[in-house]
């Protein structure tokens, strides 16, 4: 069974990548739930759960069961690139009291009397979710999200130059098994059936760390979106950034070692100064000592400047060779977590 979607050379022309806060905040609601689904994510589960004691996550755990339809509106698909949780707050605050009620109707295998409670006012109901929100990522998420932030940004410029590259056809056959694009079809290999065509607005893909390994749907009335699992997810818990082997070090100082190893995958100045635990100021410093050698290139990405390595800078990177990342104190289980079970609905 899968989900099939007609994309029109329109829909494919308008094809566009964003990430989500918000999403990362209510996937991870799951991992809670269910630790064994995402070992990848023990670290950070170990580090938030003293927490937990103080929140009441009751109500937002009835509408997200660890597998299964959740509901729909508190994951509004991201309306611009790079939304902010703030303003995806307020859009979760602005769902129409009818449209929460039928969504938490649909919800299986949670606590039936907190959802009735939910559905018999969904206008109150709605409110206390947002502030539950809004109280778990200040408490659990806010400090890692420049984290999770800097890997799904990595993730976006390498499918975005993979779009440019080789149009939607590279873009999908990489994306995920579960994808295939036939050239006039996007199938998701999803365990319910759907067809039809995008609604005249685009697909938004949206790559997802607190999600991973599985992929996701949600399409009319919300605009249509694929979530896919982000590269690199394993990398998400180590600490610091990349070492800087001695000899690259001292020709061009360690922090600009670290840097151009960074720069392995393009990335902007205030996600590099996030993982290399320096101010965008002296990030920026260094990334212009770097260009000006020939090493690092800058290019223009919308609104924001992009940094990628040189061939010149490539080949001094790959000339030195690298000492071993050191891991999160924590130890991540090895083991590969099942896909996430079936899904009754149109978010998956």
């Amino acid at each position: 069974m899968s989900v099939t979607w007609v994309m029109r050379p329109e829909d494919v022309a308008r094809i566009r990548f964003a990430f989500s806060p918000m999403w990362e905040l209510v996937a991870s609601l799951r991992t809670l739930q269910d630790p064994a689904r995402q070992s990848i994510h023990l670290p950070w589960i170990k580090c938030v759960r003293p927490r937990l004691a103080e929140l009441d996550l009751t109500e937002l755990f009835a509408l997200v069961p660890p597998s299964g339809y959740l509901a729909d509106f508190i994951t509004p698909p991201p309306d611009t690139p790079l939304p902010d949780f703030t303003a995806e707050l307020d859009r979760v605050r602005l769902t129409p009291p009818e449209r929460a009620r039928a969504e938490a109707a649909e919800v299986r295998g949670t606590d039936q009397a907190v959802l009735e409670r939910f559905m018999a006012d969904p206008a109150a109901g709605v409110a206390r979710v947002a502030d539950a929100l809004r109280v778990y990522w200040e408490t659990c998420f806010a400090e890692f999200w420049p984290r999770v932030y800097g890997l799904l940004e990595r993730d976006v410029l390498r499918r975005s130059r993979q779009l440019a590259q080789g149009g939607a056809r590279e873009l999908f056959a990489a994306l995920d098994p579960a994808v295939e694009w036939t050239g006039e079809r996007l199938r998701i290999d999803r365990p319910w059936c759907a067809q039809g065509g995008l609604h005249g607005d685009g697909l938004v893909l949206v790559p997802s760390a607190f999600y991973w390994p599985s992929v996701a749907v949600m399409s009319a009335p919300y605009q249509s979106m694929l979530v896919y699992p982000v590269l690199g997810v394993g990398t998400l818990w180590e600490q610091g950034p990349p070492p800087a082997p001695e000899a690259l070090a001292a020709l061009i100082g360690r922090s600009r070692a670290r840097i151009l190893l960074a720069l392995a995958e393009p990335s902007t100045t205030s996600a590099l100064a996030g993982r290399m635990s320096l101010t965008p100021g002296a990030v920026s410093q260094h990334l212009g000592v770097l260009s000006g050698g020939g090493l690092a290139v800058g290019m223009r990405v919308g609104k924001q400047v992009v940094y990628r390595r040189t061939a010149a800078g490539d080949t001094l990177a790959a000339s030195t060779p690298a000492m071993p990342v050191t891991p999160a104190p924590t130890p991540v289980m090895s083991a590969t977590p099942a896909p996430t079970p079936a899904i009754a609905g149109r978010h998956v």
